[in-house]
């Protein structure tokens, strides 16, 4: 079909009226397998096309195989043949390939988000002109992309552009007219004149032709014979002889002449044709086939020869080899027209005990998520154990459940995460008054422990404090002694204890007792270094000294505690000596302080001195003098030339 030349094709004179008044048809038909194509000059918007192929019993045509795509191009091929004096432009003509308003580009599918308006799958053969553009703010409309005055389109596919769908005052920039599709159950094949005369088809979409590869079913065929003086008209109507078998209900070539016998169209017989001595003949067929019903048609005696079952169909000769059936493979089955195979959805029938997947020609069964097969090759399922050894996601406790798993953490931990799979130390001491210790607080990997202020000792309980009576008495043992006790001013750890357990009232059912340590004037405290000292979080509160981080212990931290006294006893004589430095240390900066504080005063003073004197400056020259004692005026001012001292002259 494809290699049929589209300038072969006579001009189909169609109902209509000229387009532009050059005298041209305004519709061309074309039909092939069980549907025809017809196209349509007419400045319309998509919704308009569509209406007008609807009411027709029709849809703006489907292009979904490259076969389906070469029928539309010799319709519009005859369309635009048929028109006189086409401008050098470019025209459109609209399918049915559309995009609702909402639903946006999808690049992942080849039809990029669009469906045919006739409904059915989406189909692997694409024909886009560009990118499509992704818009989902209005309806989008696909249309054929036609040079109208070039020569070579009908050697050429036409591209798919797609844009607005237009509207009755607009429909669109370039749209010339439309191609629509009409469906039949079967077709007939064209009527054969044996001698002079015409066809005339007149389709149920009331198209009208005279040349047709194939006739639609329920088509009316008026033949008029000889010349047309004579007027001799026959009326025949394609319908269905038997199921898929389509036939006109006539015998013989139409319109048969003696004058002409054979050598009229081959006396219109599709193969042979055999003259009688009066000028009679009669068809015939060649080896291999045979003469059907009509006296003129010749079929293969094998039904399968011409292939007419199509994809994964097989072919089955049926009885005296007249008819034959198609047969698909397991998991298929036969389409509308029984002649191809469509796969057939096993999962439909809920096969599988969890998931069902459909494949072509068969199904898979797989389990939901947590599950897996019990066997190799078998369906069902069973839970798998996600806390198993080696398994489990969970850093502490972990409780498998149907199909799926849970974590927990030990006492002192939390969950944490994202999947929920981590523990998380909890901080005891970071509680309202210092957690639950009355004196200090030391956190540890899942638990806490509780300490005193020099001169406090830890109550049994592990957290509260009590005065140490030999506290405020010097101590005057030995060093073997000091080694064995509790060092004054060291502060005093309990061992590791877990969470206290609370009544249903919320209190704690360990109550201190007695009340919180505060420090007193006459305790003597001990001065440490600050890297001996650390805060643990809370203003004013001090953890002892440690050069080794706390470990995760036991539930009742047994081996923690006696490494913990070990160390205070094996740190206690440096810790004496280092404590006595520092005390020289202290005093000899207080007295320098004051020896500052004392000269910074005398210069002081002295200073000020000074500024006094300066504001007691003399007023005048006389003033820098200073007067000799007065003598009596009745004494004369001694003489070097006097005789004797004290005589007057």
């Amino acid at each position: 079909m494809m290699a049929t030349s589209a300038g072969l094709l006579l001009p189909l004179l169609l109902l209509g009226q000229p387009w532009e008044g050059a005298g041209a048809p305004r519709e061309a038909v074309v039909c092939s397998g069980n549907a025809c194509y017809t196209a349509h000059w007419g400045k319309l918007s998509a919704a308009e096309a569509q209406n007008y192929c609807s009411k027709n019993g029709g849809n703006l045509a489907t292009v979904k195989s490259e076969e389906e795509a070469w029928h539309v191009q010799r319709a519009l091929t005859q369309l635009l043949e048929s028109a006189e004096a086409l401008k050098a432009r470019m025209g459109k003509f609209w399918i049915g390939l559309q995009r609702e308003k909402g639903k946006c580009l999808d690049p992942s599918l080849l039809l990029k988000g669009f469906s045919w308006v006739g409904g059915g799958e989406d189909t692997l053969y694409t024909n886009w002109n560009k990118e499509v553009r992704n818009s989902c703010i209005s309806r989008r409309c696909v249309s054929l992309l036609l040079y109208l005055s070039l020569p070579s389109h009908a050697s050429h596919l036409p591209k798919w552009s797609e844009g607005p769908c237009g509207s009755p005052n607009s429909p669109g920039s370039n749209i010339e007219g439309f191609v629509c599709k009409f469906s039949f159950k079967g077709m007939c094949q064209p009527l054969a004149l044996g001698g002079p005369g015409r066809v005339e088809y007149r389709t149920p979409f009331q198209a009208t032709s005279s040349s047709l590869d194939t006739v639609p079913f329920a088509s009316v065929a008026n033949v008029a014979c000889g010349d047309e003086d004579e007027g001799r008209e026959h009326y025949f109507l394609c319908k269905e002889k038997a199921p898929n078998v389509f036939d006109w209900g006539s015998s013989g070539p139409l319109c048969v002449s003696p004058k002409y016998g054979c050598s009229f169209n081959n006396g219109g017989c599709q193969q042979d044709c055999f003259e009688g001595g009066d000028g009679s003949f009669r068809c015939g067929c060649r080896p291999g086939f045979r003469l059907l019903d009509d006296l003129v048609t010749c079929a293969s005696r094998d039904p399968c020869s011409s292939n007419p079952c199509k994809g994964a169909a097989t072919c089955i000769a049926g009885p005296h080899r007249k008819n034959y059936t198609c047969r698909c493979p397991q998991g298929y089955q036969l389409d509308s027209i029984q002649q191809d195979c469509v796969d057939v959805d096993e999962c439909q029938d809920s096969p599988c005990p969890q998931e069902c997947l459909n494949t072509p020609g068969g199904f898979h069964c797989e389990c939901w998520v947590g599950y897996e097969p019990r066997g190799p090759g078998e369906v069902a399922c069973q839970d798998v154990d996600e806390c198993a050894p080696g398994r489990s996601p969970c850093a502490q406790g972990c409780t498998n459940t149907d199909g799926s798993f849970s974590c927990f953490c030990k006492e002192g931990y939390v969950l944490a995460g994202e999947d929920g799979t981590q523990c998380l130390d909890v901080d005891e001491c970071k509680g309202p008054e210092n957690g639950l210790c009355d004196g200090l607080c030391l956190n540890t990997q899942g638990s806490f422990r509780c300490s005193c202020l020099p001169g406090w000792e830890l109550s049994p309980d592990g957290v509260s404090c009590t005065m140490n009576s030999t506290y405020l008495a010097p101590w005057t043992g030995s060093p073997q002694e000091e080694d064995t006790g509790d060092r004054e001013g060291d502060l005093v750890y309990s061992p590791t204890i877990s969470r206290p357990t609370r009544d249903p009232e919320g209190t704690s059912k360990e109550a201190p007792t007695t009340e919180r340590p505060s420090l007193l004037p006459e305790a003597p405290i001990n001065l440490v270094t600050p890297d001996m000292l650390a805060p643990n979080g809370l203003p004013g509160e001090w953890m002892e000294p440690s050069t080794h981080h706390p470990k995760a212990i036991t539930d009742h931290g047994k081996n923690m505690d006696e490494d913990f006294m070990a160390k205070q006893s094996d740190n206690g004589t440096d810790g004496q000596k280092l404590l006595l430095f520092y005390i020289l240390g202290t005093v000899v900066a207080i007295l320098l302080l004051l020896a500052l504080a004392l000269g910074l005063l005398v210069y002081r003073k002295r200073k000020a001195k000074r500024e006094e004197e300066k504001e007691k400056k003399p007023q005048n020259a006389a003033d820098r003098y200073s007067w000799a004692q007065e003598r009596s005026e009745n004494r004369a001012l001694e003489n070097q030339y006097s005789l004797t001292p004290g005589t007057d002259c």
